[in-house]
């Protein structure tokens, strides 16, 4: 298999990036609703959240990554089978993903650093604060990162099922060419 992107297929690049994107945001999600949760006793307490903040940073690096790999290596054309509706869907949903991705981290980076620390990264390196804040930041910004993280899960979730519903339904690659598969063998299936 390719490392590339091709007009019928992901690379492994492409294909690597996007499942580490979503164990980490489905996982910092998980996370994140089960910290809210422990009480000041927990050796969890201050162990979670910097756990979520850290992966939370990683995943901005990736999702940065992503998005370089993309200009250098251009998704698959669109099934032949898709319609434009179908493709401005798709376009409109991936855009809206990796932007609620994004507003979701920007929002837990201005509830981190709030009180003007910087945020340290599994103990290696720190990302610093920035040298303003506004009042009543931590708040604001954590008001925002949760509608923005449930509308990110939530919009997570449609694309899933999409991409099952495309698998089962429509019985086309679409599911299959992020999983490895290849897009002549759905095609032949569609001719018969």
């Amino acid at each position: 298999m390719q490392w590339r992107n091709s007009t019928a297929r992901y690379g492994l690049s492409a294909m690597a990036l996007h499942w580490l994107a979503l164990l980490a945001v489905f996982g910092r999600f998980g996370l994140g609703l089960w910290m809210v949760e422990l009480d000041y006793y927990s050796p969890w307490y201050r162990r979670a959240p910097a756990l979520h903040k850290s992966i939370g940073l990683l995943l901005c690096a990736l999702m940065l990554v992503r998005l370089g790999w993309r200009l250098l290596s251009p998704p698959p054309d669109a099934l032949p089978t898709h319609g434009r509706a179908t493709r401005l869907a798709s376009r409109a949903t991936h855009a809206l993903l990796s932007a609620l991705v994004f507003a979701t981290m920007v929002a837990g980076y201005l509830i981190s650093t709030a009180d003007g620390r910087a945020i340290g990264v599994f103990g290696l390196f720190e990302v610093p604060a920035l040298p303003v804040s506004f009042d009543g930041q931590e708040d604001i910004a954590g008001a925002v990162h949760r509608w923005l993280a449930w509308a990110l899960m939530t919009l997570a979730g449609v694309h899933a099922l999409a991409a099952l519903k495309h698998h089962f339904i429509d019985r086309d690659a679409t599911l299959r060419r992020m999983l490895g598969g290849t897009h002549n063998a759905q095609t032949r299936n569609h001719e018969e």
